[in-house]
């Protein structure tokens, strides 16, 4: 006689008294469920246990994990096979499984007790119900396409029958994951339950109800909401998500795109050879490049960076209980919000009182959204709001295990507020400067102990921004890189590890694409063309745009501090002058490059032709946006080669998530890789010789074109 439960380590299997069957999903492997191939062959034979049984009339599906289940495994997305006709196959396969289940004539219902993302959710919806737990926090969806690909385990053939082609195409194109109200809202869940016991009541309930389940795609009688894709609607809806998905993502994303092919071409199809199309679909975007450098560096790099890879070895964790401050301005006033969100106790120091509450103010405006949202109480807000002490007196910096200097970038103030606060702390504990430009080893002659100082580099706005530029001074001690990395973690951003030097990484590579905008415009280019450009290669800001958002001004300064100015550096600084004489400092004065009228929507300044006239040999849209990215990527390189940047991928890792370099291209280093070391070679002596020598290629980048030398090698597939 056939036993009647399964256990093993990735799922268990059981029939109650009732004739309920039950597969529990507990990956005891890995710290949550996960979409593979070893687990669609152990939850196919437990699925045809129970169709082969007599006494089962259906099956609950549901997880002993925080996550009914997670996604796909991207160990294994992140390394394909080199067999891809090997894993077309496989993908078929699974699909005539799964049908199977679908077609066996017992219902199945998903009982979503945790995250059902991805193949989880596609696993979900290969039941004939789904049940999810009203549980804060808890999502449901399809976010495929953030990492280059779109649903492959049948998301794009089924969904759209569920909720119709329109909300799938929101749903799977923008790779949405809304939390559980919304997506029953949506229909991606059919109900909700409050508690586990009713969740699984009322899977039970609704199996014994429907003894005959049939899928609405196997149901002849059965039309899409809002009509199939032939129809008026459905064609109308298609044409609008082309023109959309075109819009937002230039080209660039091309796992979107055949996501958008997989879901017009199968769906005028019988599922079964709408799955098909899917899978041919789902295999040329896993295997796009686009695809693999936004897996390796959007997901497992990053990942790694949160979990702080950057951290010297040997060092036990240096767990920040209270914070100092000095300055409460909009730097200080975000690091402090994001330090106390982490539990800390704050200092928040001022040279007013009025300054230092003001600081603290912004907190208050943070978390009063939150409140009026109702996802926070008001006790809570204040118990949040207590952890920060607006102050001008600086004994109230001891017992800080870290400071944190945040005053305006000028060297005498800050090398005066490091004198002050160090002498409140005590000998073993760290400082830092949060500074965009000034070298961190000349702002640590002002410290007693330059050893235990480093640099701190928040990005604006600092709630939002993931990324925090750690930089080491030339006296920094590896206990203090270990410090500064346990904190960054401590309050969940993301840190990389850079050497001292004027502007470090992220500032220093962010200037030069900056700088090329002025000298696009400069040579002749119309301003329009250059933002556009420059969005249309993947960046989020122009570099025109971005240059008022800082401040033409800022920019100025910044360029008076320079040891020297090269001749293209003093082209752009001569282009900046010229504006900022003209009143034209940037957003904060109403208007630069661009002009910003009260409660209109801001747009570049007209004058801008007359000051420089357009040269139609420099309307070459294809040369703008390479030079906009391969600036920033050569000058990555000399970072790399300079030893600013310690690896490829924490340059890749800032590129992304400092200053927006295109997703899709995985970075600096990847995206060298992405256009062919030789071919980057080349353009880059084609533009020192149109251009500038800024554009030359250090010898050693040179070489590795020569011996076609990637950063990131990849193995041939077949």
């Amino acid at each position: 006689m056939e036993q009647p439960t399964i256990k093993n380590s990735i799922l268990s299997y059981e029939v109650d008294a009732d004739g309920i069957a039950r597969i529990t999903i507990h990956m005891t492997g890995q710290p949550t469920n996960l979409f593979s191939l070893d687990f669609v062959e152990a939850y196919v034979a437990a699925a045809g246990r129970a169709l082969q049984d007599d006494r089962v009339k259906g099956v609950i599906v549901t997880s002993a994990h925080r996550d009914f289940m997670a996604g796909a495994d991207l160990k294994f997305i992140g390394n394909p096979p080199e067999d891809r006709r090997g894993l077309f196959d496989g993908l078929l396969r699974m699909h005539r499984e799964m049908r199977d289940i679908e077609k066996g004539g017992k219902p199945f219902v998903a009982a979503i007790n945790g995250n059902a993302l991805g193949g989880g959710y596609e696993l979900a919806l290969t039941c004939h119900h789904r049940i999810a737990l009203r549980k804060e926090g808890l999502k449901v969806g399809l976010p495929e396409t953030q990492l280059g690909l779109f649903p492959g385990g049948g998301g794009t053939q089924r969904l759209p029958y569920l909720i119709g082609i329109q909300n799938a195409l929101m749903v799977i194109l923008q790779g949405q994951t809304p939390r559980v109200e919304k997506a029953h809202s949506l229909g991606l869940v059919d109900a909700l339950a409050d508690n586990e016991e009713d969740l699984l009541a009322s899977a039970k309930k609704w199996i014994l109800e429907h003894p005959n389940p049939l899928q609405p795609w196997d149901n002849r009688k059965y039309r899409i909401p809002g009509g199939g894709v032939m129809t008026p609607g459905g064609a109308q809806t298609i044409m609008g998500a082309i023109g959309n998905l075109r819009k937002k993502t230039h080209g660039n994303y091309p796992g979107a795109t055949m996501g958008l092919a997989a879901i017009h071409d199968g769906l005028q199809l019988p599922i079964d050879r709408g799955l098909e199309v899917e899978a041919r679909y789902f295999i040329k975007a896993f295997y796009s490049p686009e695809a693999q450098n936004l897996i390796r560096t959007g997901f497992f790099a990053i990942n790694e960076a949160k979990k702080g890879k950057a951290k010297p070895e040997g060092y036990d964790t240096y767990q920040v209980r209270k914070l100092g401050i000095l300055g409460a301005g909009m730097m200080g006033a975000g690091i402090a919000y994001v330090s106390a969100k982490a539990g800390m106790d704050v200092v928040l120091k001022d040279i007013s009182q009025e300054q230092a509450e003001k600081g603290k103010a912004y907190s208050h405006k943070l978390l009063q959204k939150k409140v009026s949202r109702g996802y926070m109480s008001e006790s809570d807000r204040d118990a949040f709001l207590d952890r920060i002490h607006p102050t001008t007196s600086a004994d109230d910096l001891r017992g800080c295990d870290l400071i944190i200097e945040a005053v305006f970038e000028n060297p005498e103030l800050k090398a005066r507020v490091t004198r002050e606060a160090e002498a409140m702390v005590d000998e073993d504990k760290v400082f830092a400067s949060n500074t965009s430009t000034l070298p961190i080893t000349i702002l640590a002659q002002a410290a007693e102990r330059p050893q235990q100082f480093i640099g701190i580099h928040f990005f604006s706005p600092v709630d939002k921004m993931p990324l925090v530029e750690i930089i080491v001074g030339e006296e920094t001690d590896d206990r203090t890189i270990a410090a500064a990395v346990d904190y960054v973690t401590q309050i969940g951003k993301v840190p990389i590890v850079v050497n001292d030097s004027q502007g470090f990484f992220t500032s220093r590579v962010f200037g030069t694409y900056t700088g090329e905008g002025a000298l696009l415009l400069s040579e002749g280019v119309p301003a329009t063309m250059i933002e556009n450009v420059a969005r249309r290669v993947g960046m989020p800001v122009g570099p025109l745009a971005v240059t008022d958002e800082v401040s033409l001004t800022l920019a100025l300064h910044v360029m008076d501090n320079m040891r020297e100015m090269p001749e293209h550096t003093q082209r752009i600084y001569k282009l900046y002058k010229t504006l900022v004489q003209d009143g034209r400092e940037g957003k904060k004065a109403g208007k630069g490059f661009y002009d910003y009228p009260e409660g209109a929507k801001k747009h570049l300044w007209s004058g801008l032709s007359d000051l420089f006239p357009s040269n139609p040999d420099a309307l070459d849209a294809d040369t703008v946006g390479k030079r906009l990215l391969h600036i920033m990527a050569l000058e990555s390189y000399r970072c790399l080669e300079e030893g600013v940047l310690r690896n490829t991928t924490d340059g890749d890792i800032g590129s992304l998530m400092g200053f927006g370099f295109p997703p899709y291209t995985g970075g600096v280093f990847s995206y060298i890789d992405y256009v062919g070391p030789a071919s980057f070679v080349a353009e880059c002596d084609d533009f020192a010789e149109r251009f500038g020598s800024r554009f030359r290629v250090p010898d050693s980048l040179r070489n590795r074109a020569v011996s076609n030398q990637l950063f990131y090698p990849q193995k041939q597939v077949v």
